[in-house]
């Protein structure tokens, strides 16, 4: 039975200092496990459960723990599990030859072979046949599924979720290969050397090499990047043909498929740029072969007054300003557009100009009618006052 002091002895470790205040509180389960072994028991099943050793360890399955000699909180469940432990704590191998040659500490292994060659690696989590099989000196690493993070050797913090996702992750086991995200079957599964890029979605990112700062979101996004970076693919297949270009940013199923070196593009909308060859520095905003569209309507435009070149549209949705030697100019366009803002002054004063006049005409037309009006009932008064004519006869 150990004590407290080599209790609180064996579960330090030289990285203490840099863990959080959670990890410190994370230390007194040995002192609680004590505590509940000194406490009284009482027998609940008969035989007692086997395979159970001092420094809560235990052990079950052919040379599982073999070498256990002051380590605690161990389990070796299955064959060869563990077989190397001596003096690492809190390691738990379940299933034939987990953790087998560790020294490394708090490592989760759950399934054959996972974490078949770990040495010093620690604080790694890989559940799946083979996962984070030939791991050996990396560290927080977490890989779920059958041979994910297979090949890692010495890569750091990745996290690999599905059936060979990053399964050649550090293939070279040259210390690249870190930070990356892979969630997804086979996603980033061809990654040897590319840090910080993230998957999601099957064969996304499927055989990216060197590339890093990737961001693949949909089923096969980005699935034939080898060494391009930077890119964003959002969408199912979206950027799918894209092989060495880097700085490249498509949103849309199936957007940018043509685009395999080339950079700096923007394409926004499904099937975007699908009948666009190989091209860089291009923006392209919805797919015009793909949906007859109703209307565009951009917001921050109407009624913001700027200087410049005035700005065209070509036959095939093209914006650019009139090249040189076109049939209107630059310079002719600006004269053209100074014309017709001197004719709209002009018809608008014109205009103004006849409103006034019909306003005059109405007044005098309301003061004609008014006079007739008067000079009919001047005539009818004369009428009523004139004396009657005399008969003269003549003799």
């Amino acid at each position: 039975m150990y004590s407290l002091n080599q209790v609180n002895r064996l579960v330090s470790c030289k990285r203490d200092s840099a863990r959080s205040p959670l990890w410190r509180g994370f230390l007194l389960i040995p002192l609680i496990l004590v505590c509940i072994a000194l406490a009284p028991q009482t027998q609940a099943v008969v035989p007692p459960p086997d395979g159970g050793y001092p420094g809560f360890n235990t052990a079950e399955g052919q040379q599982a723990l073999l070498s256990l000699s002051t380590g605690i909180a161990n389990t070796g469940l299955g064959a060869f599990s563990l077989l190397s432990n001596s003096v690492a704590n809190f390691n738990t191998g379940v299933g034939a030859a987990t953790l087998p040659f560790t020294t490394g500490e708090r490592n989760t292994a759950v399934g054959a072979f996972s974490m078949f060659t770990n040495s010093t690696g620690e604080d790694n989590c890989a559940v799946g046949t083979a996962a984070l099989a030939n791991n050996s000196d990396g560290f927080s690493n977490n890989a779920l599924g059958d041979s994910a993070l297979f090949a890692n050797i010495t890569a750091a913090q990745n996290t690999a979720v599905g059936d060979l996702a990053l399964e050649n992750n550090d293939t070279s086991g040259n210390g690249l290969g870190n930070f990356n995200t892979a969630v997804g079957a086979s996603a980033l599964g061809g990654n040897t050397d590319g840090d910080s890029n993230n998957a999601v979605g099957a064969s996304a990112l499927a055989v990216n090499l060197t590339g890093r700062s990737n961001q693949a979101l949909g089923v096969d996004a980005l699935s034939s990047n080898g060494d391009g970076s930077a890119n964003i693919a959002v969408g199912d297949s979206a950027a799918f043909n894209v092989t060495s270009g880097s700085f490249n940013t498509v949103i849309g199923d199936s957007a940018g498929q043509n685009i395999t070196d080339g950079f700096d593009n923007i394409y926004i909308g499904a099937t975007t740029g699908s009948g666009a060859n190989n091209e860089s520095a291009t923006i392209r905003i919805g797919d015009p072969a793909h949906v007859t569209f109703n209307g565009c309507f951009i917001a921050g435009i109407t009624g913001k007054t700027v200087t410049g070149d005035p700005v065209l549209v070509n036959a095939n949705g093209q914006l650019g300003v009139a090249a040189a030697g076109s049939p209107l100019s630059m310079k002719e366009m600006l004269k053209e557009r100074q014309v017709v803002q001197q004719l709209k002054t002009t018809t608008e004063k014109q205009a103004a100009r006849i409103a006034l006049q019909e306003n005059q005409i109405q007044t005098l037309t309301a003061a004609l009618k008014q006079q007739a009006e008067q000079i009919q009932k001047v005539s009818a008064q004369l009428e009523m006052v004139r004396p009657a004519p005399r008969v003269v006869e003549n003799r």
